[in-house]
């Protein structure tokens, strides 16, 4: 399902990528059960990082390989802002639709970059690589990006669908007809494979509250040195 390119294991010896591809998923606006599983997320953020200051809370892992990650290009890694907004400033997890919900509720829980896709909207094959700074795509806000040298991305067969730095593309964004979707992990390196492959067991358990009849097409995590299913 996904091609790792030789410059990314070049790039980046040490990172992981994982995708989840389900199938039969449905896209509710709101569901009780995935508004419950929020809610309690929201108490557990709140709890576990009770008494951190900003700085601690930078430290924590896996964020510190996030930051030197973003430092290269001048910015912050916004699931830190997200983290902080949530369990220092009490405010609400934000809600946008159930599958988007389901992937931001565990990238919250698991400070891992994800990015979500129609797989009905994308093109195969689907190729894991580094920017040359040349590439460019319409990001979720609707503006042309150029990307920066040196950028973990994914494309598929029409172009760039997700970068790091800009995150994910506009033409295979989630709607409300979803039925497919594609997720992908990017982390950098000093997180490893296991903590992806966590991650992607948590998306799927929340997308199985509000779409039981959804179903795995592929689970795979990947590494500079291996390739696991």
């Amino acid at each position: 399902m996904l091609i790792v390119s030789e410059a990314w294991k070049s790039a980046y010896p040490g990172a992981a990528a994982g995708i989840l591809v389900m199938r039969n998923v449905t896209n509710p606006n709101r569901h009780p059960a995935l508004e419950s599983r929020k809610e309690e997320l929201e108490r557990q953020l709140r709890s576990r990082f009770s008494g951190y200051s900003r700085a601690e809370l930078k430290a924590h892992p896996p964020l510190p390989a996030y930051a030197a990650y973003y430092k290269r290009y001048k910015k912050t890694y916004h699931v830190q802002l997200q983290v902080e907004s949530v369990a220092l400033k009490d405010k609400s997890i934000s809600k946008v639709a159930a599958l988007v919900d389901a992937m931001f509720m565990a990238e919250l829980k698991n400070l891992l970059l994800t990015a979500g896709h129609d797989l009905g909207a994308m093109q195969l094959p689907v190729t894991l690589d580094v920017s040359t700074g040349s590439e460019t795509y319409v990001t979720l806000n609707g503006k042309e990006q150029v990307l920066k040298p040196g950028d973990m991305m994914i494309s598929d067969a029409q172009g760039v669908i997700s970068s790091v730095v800009y995150g994910p593309d506009r033409r295979t964004r989630i709607t409300p007809e979803t039925r497919e979707v594609f997720l992908s992990v990017y982390a950098p390196p000093g997180i490893g494979e296991e903590a992806v492959r966590r991650h992607l067991h948590d998306i799927q358990a929340n997308v199985t509250l509000f779409a039981p009849q959804a179903r795995i097409e592929s689970l795979e995590v990947y590494s500079a040195e291996t390739v696991h299913g």
